[in-house]
């Protein structure tokens, strides 16, 4: 039996959003952040970076940290922005 692909998590979720808005605040497409990123010494595709946007795939910690290089910022960062979306999204709920 093929192994069951693993869930995006909430902070998998809000760690996508993170990417996607700090993208867009620094204007680069996709294409141009996938460019970035490979240019950090991890490969990567626009497409792969769609998928991780949209939580088609899975961002594991080497592609986290070098999106964040790209971006001007830290890995950090887009957890702490993680962490306080799902905040949010979750205070909603109660």
């Amino acid at each position: 039996m093929p192994p069951r692909p693993l869930e995006i998590g909430p902070a998998g979720h809000a760690a996508a959003q993170a990417i996607e808005r700090i993208r867009t605040a620094r204007g680069y497409s996709q294409r141009q952040l996938a460019a970035r990123v490979t240019a950090h010494g991890r490969p990567m595709t626009f497409t792969a970076l769609s998928r991780i946007e949209r939580t088609v795939r899975r961002c594991d910690i080497d592609d986290l940290v070098a999106i964040a290089a790209a971006l001007g910022t830290t890995p950090q960062a887009l957890l702490t922005d993680a962490r306080t979306s799902s905040r949010v999204a979750g205070a909603g709920g109660t």
